[in-house]
């Protein structure tokens, strides 16, 4: 495909033609193309449904453990309060990850693992902690809360949100390119944790102030929805980002050593949070100007510069293909900027060929992706990445087909099985207007697929 003359000729143009022509598609031709090999599909199924069932069993601790400390309409409450913060995570998550958007069942996966298993884990340890300083003794107090805020919190809940982005690497390998797709998935595992953790709050500090008259849920509802949603994510993404180097440099099992250096930093930072609330007390206003909004800003920061990076790697990487003819250059330049794929979508979309161009573009960058890896990767990871290209390139082949022979381009003319032009009983190209009536009149030709060519002069 290309939004040029297909015949590689530069004429001049006639007044009368539309100075900013509609995009012309013709195929481009691969120098190689090589069958994609059988994938295996029972495992990761196997490993899909077990993940669900098991989210299924914790989703269901969770709502019991609610129903026992708390009355439904205090759960309902909290759960109104906790979608605006909710909201605006997804919004930001829906922002980072439309380069390349990730399969739903991945991102949902994700999003019951953080908010169902990743909950329960934290649950389960504090009830455990809880009951092993009532057997030996330990009062609660100061200190009791500064560990339970700063050492054990930090550590269990990035652990469990951590080993989510991993399952979902484990599982859906396929979809997990990079450093970007790391952060989109531990961001919304950390959404569902957050979620469910903030409906908790809200409503026992719901209850706590219908039962004392207190207003505490003004600042509960400042803190944690308007001044830091954001604060579950920037902690497991540094998890996501570890992981997403991981893909490109080693496999699923060395991925293990990449989680355990991600959750470093995310339980340095989720201790500093909690720490602050503990320790700071009158001056956490300051502490939050000062310490948590240039923390915020730096991983803005890295998630606007690995987008970029993203955008160059799609770019180099397809111009790759471009060479041995899987590409046009104007494809290469259209699927690596954001203007050029609204334009081709805009266009798509008055063709009716929406979802089509939806696939070629998506399956264009996956493809970007998968070249990265196996220029990355270590050698045991070439038959996966060769499998992976294989398929794309298939993929591509038949969104091409779609987007080359759109409906409106038969209008009036179908085209031949052979794909070359209708001619006349002359042997001339139909409408070529070359007629007893109209000598004068500028041959007009038409493409394999009867579209009209504009004029060669």
């Amino acid at each position: 495909m290309t939004w040029n003359d297909p015949r590689g000729h530069d004429h001049p143009r006639s007044s009368t033609v539309t100075p900013n022509p509609q995009p012309v598609w013709y195929p481009v031709q691969p120098v190689f193309s090589r069958p994609a090999p059988p994938r295996p599909r029972v495992a990761s199924t196997v490993a899909l449904a077990v993940g669900f069932t098991v989210i299924g069993v914790f989703a269901l601790a969770v709502v019991v453990y609610f129903l026992i400390f708390l009355r439904p309409s205090l759960i309902a409450a909290g759960a109104l309060l906790a979608f605006v913060p909710l909201a605006i995570v997804l919004v930001g998550i829906w922002l980072v990850d439309r380069w390349e958007p990730e399969p739903r069942v991945a991102l949902l996966f994700a999003f019951l693992w953080g908010a169902a298993v990743a909950v329960s884990t934290a649950l389960v340890v504090d009830i455990v902690v809880g009951n092993v300083r009532a057997v030996f003794g330990l009062a609660d107090g100061d200190s009791a809360d500064l560990f339970g805020a700063v050492v054990q919190a930090p550590v269990v809940e990035e652990a469990a949100k951590g080993f989510g982005v991993l399952l979902v690497l484990w599982i859906f390998r396929r979809h997990f390119d990079g450093p970007v797709d790391g952060i989109v998935y531990a961001a919304t595992v950390a959404a569902g944790f957050a979620f469910v953790e903030n409906i908790q709050y809200f409503a026992v500090q719901v209850a706590d102030d219908l039962a004392t008259g207190s207003q505490g849920l003004v600042f509960t509802f400042l803190v944690r929805a308007i001044m830091s949603p954001f604060a579950h994510v920037m902690y497991t993404a540094c998890t996501g980002v570890a992981l997403g180097y991981a893909v490109r440099r080693t496999g699923p099992f060395g991925a293990i050593g990449f989680f355990f250096a991600g959750l470093v930093p995310a339980i340095a930072l989720h201790a500093l949070w909690n720490g602050a609330l503990v320790v700071v007390g009158g001056a956490f206003f300051a502490y939050y100007l000062l310490v948590q909004v240039p923390i915020f800003a730096a991983m803005v920061g890295l998630v606007i510069f690995l987008r970029r990076s993203e955008r160059r790697t799609t770019h180099a990487r397809l111009a790759e293909y471009a060479a041995v003819g899987w590409f046009s250059a104007d494809e290469v330049a259209m699927l690596s900027t954001s203007a050029g794929r609204r334009r081709a979508r805009r266009w798509a979309a008055a063709n009716g060929l929406g979802p089509a161009m939806k696939r070629f573009v998506s399956d264009a960058t996956r493809l970007a992706s998968t070249r990265q890896r196996m220029l990355k990767g270590r050698r045991e990871l070439d038959a996966v990445a060769g499998r992976d290209e294989a398929e794309l390139l298939q993929a591509l082949g038949a969104s091409r087909a779609a987007l080359q022979a759109p409906a409106t381009a038969f209008a009036d003319h179908a085209p031949r099985p052979d794909g070359t032009p209708w001619v006349d009983g002359s042997g001339r190209p139909m409408g070529s207007g070359y007629d007893g009536a109209d000598r004068g009149r500028q041959p007009v030709y038409y493409d394999q697929w009867g579209r009209p060519l504009p004029p060669q002069w």
